[in-house]
């Protein structure tokens, strides 16, 4: 058996090698989910049009799951260059510059349509440029989703429930800000943990959208999900500007086409994935909560007050019709 294995990977590694010899330009990208998620659909599409546009002049292999290191490790990766290429979110970005965290504030998109209203247009082209000045090209804006919050202990339907649950966040101020105004013990954590700590109780609950409920399996350790919609969570494909710079512009051209079209993919692929997730937590045995929004909307306004440095952007932003 072992020895089958062997000659198995000997050949594998041949394949890319031959392969990876065929093409002009070769590149690894990687994201935090698993095969099946939409992330990796929408990433296979964008390798096939990538394929198509440059007459397999570039190949492009994909790593799930992490294998090339936690989303904030890849970005910073990618601003110094040891990384080329990965689907990331608005919420590590902020770590490095905090003016995408406006993104990132308790309901401040109305819809998905006003979502992709904002980043596709004149502020999201602004936001780009601030992050080419350090080193990383957003070839395009993708979609993580609106989120929900699970727990394990009660039922949330109003804000006053979640006091003192202590919630698993992503490391970002407006996140942690977010859960602490609404009275919960918000935790920063990497995503890799998440399942044993819920599993342990140490922690109560996360939020995330439904898709991450059912891709990371934790409808086996929680119990409830409310549908607050609280956060919506870009997913910018991005790369090192110096590997994008270091390509003729025909190439450039073809990669930032194809991740435009792939946004597009793969936005509707997130958008019929949320909902046929919500049916799925529901017959995995988790109670579905409906929530009085309203009153999270009012709950999370103080949040804005925490940084009047988005002001102006906030009043641009709200004021965008799709």
């Amino acid at each position: 058996m072992l020895k089958k294995s062997v000659v198995l990977i000997s050949i594998l590694a041949c394949f890319f090698a031959v392969a990876a010899e065929a093409a002009d330009y070769v590149i690894r990208v990687g994201h935090s989910q698993a095969s099946e998620h939409h992330y990796h659909y929408g990433l296979q599409y964008f390798v096939d049009k990538v394929a198509e546009k440059t007459n397999d002049r570039v190949q492009i292999h994909i790593f799930p799951a992490s294998q090339l290191g936690g989303q904030r490790e890849e970005f910073q990766g990618c601003m110094v260059g040891t990384h080329d290429m990965v689907l990331t979110a608005t919420n590590v970005m902020s770590n490095f510059e905090p003016t995408i965290g406006v993104f990132d504030m308790p309901f401040i998109f109305r819809s998905r349509e006003h979502a992709y209203a904002v980043a596709d247009g004149e502020i999201g082209n602004e936001m780009s440029a601030i992050f080419e000045e350090m080193g990383i090209k957003v070839l395009a804006y993708w979609e993580n989703g609106f989120r929900y919050i699970t727990n394990s202990i009660r039922p949330i339907r109003v804000p006053e429930d979640l006091k003192g649950l202590k919630i698993r966040v992503p490391d970002s101020p407006a996140y942690l800000d977010t859960f602490l105004t609404l009275g919960a013990a918000a935790t920063p954590m990497a995503m890799g943990e998440v399942f044993s700590a819920l599993q342990l109780k140490t922690i109560d609950g996360q939020e995330n959208p439904a898709a991450h409920v059912i891709n990371n399996a934790f409808y086996e350790v929680q119990k409830y999900i409310s549908l607050t919609g609280h956060f919506y969570t870009h997913e910018p494909l991005v790369m090192s500007k110096a590997l994008y710079d270091s390509f003729p512009a025909d190439i450039q051209k073809a990669l930032i086409e194809a991740a435009v079209e792939a946004r597009d993919y793969q936005r509707e692929l997130s958008r019929k994935y949320d909902q046929e997730c919500i049916e799925k937590i529901k017959e995995l045995g988790m109670e579905v909560m409906e929530v009085d929004v309203a009153k999270f909307q009012e709950a999370t306004k103080p949040v804005y007050e925490k940084y009047p440095q988005y002001k102006e952007l906030v009043e641009r932003i709200r004021a965008v019709n799709p």
